[in-house]
């Protein structure tokens, strides 16, 4: 699978700071590179009060959001470098595509694929259910926000359709 460093180190890096913050009600992140993107905008006022049953807790950073008790149980961030084609596993949920890292489980960095901008959500699997946290957010927030601009293939997909000879 293919590691994107930089996006994890981003993500644990803002876990972190949570971490420090204790008891404050708003959650130290850092912006993506392309967090001023209109479109990340769009994200921004589409983002949901509760993602499966965690309150929003606000952000310092723009394009940013985040759940949780404190804020740590679910991260995004709007303008991310989009992934280009990679072996990781992708899925489908809620309407969009989004490749999944798995190096640090049972936290997930989930990165949407084939759309500009491209959204990252960090997740705690033991407080939140990543495909409940993913399909509410691609139907609520991404899918109407973003451009879809390519999608997930899978070998059984590309066999069934080449042509036979």
């Amino acid at each position: 699978m293919r590691v994107i460093p930089t996006l994890l180190a981003a993500g644990l890096a803002a876990v972190a700071t949570i971490g420090l913050a204790g008891c404050s009600t708003t959650v130290d992140m850092k912006p993506a590179q392309d967090a001023n993107d209109p479109a990340c905008a769009e994200v921004s006022v589409r983002l949901p009060d509760s993602v499966d049953g965690q309150s929003r807790i606000w952000t310092d950073a723009q394009a940013t959001g985040a759940w949780g008790n404190d804020g740590s149980a679910i991260l995004l961030r709007c303008g991310v470098t989009p992934p280009g084609p990679t072996e990781a596993k992708c899925i489908s949920l809620g309407g969009v595509d989004w490749i999944v890292d798995e190096t640090q489980a049972p936290k997930y960095l989930v990165t949407t694929y084939g759309r500009e901008p491209a959204v990252e959500v960090f997740i705690d699997n033991e407080a939140v259910s990543p495909n409940e946290v993913l399909t509410q957010l691609g139907e609520r927030v991404v899918l109407n926000a973003t451009v879809s601009e390519a999608a997930c293939t899978n070998v059984e997909s590309l066999e069934q359709d080449a042509p036979t000879g």
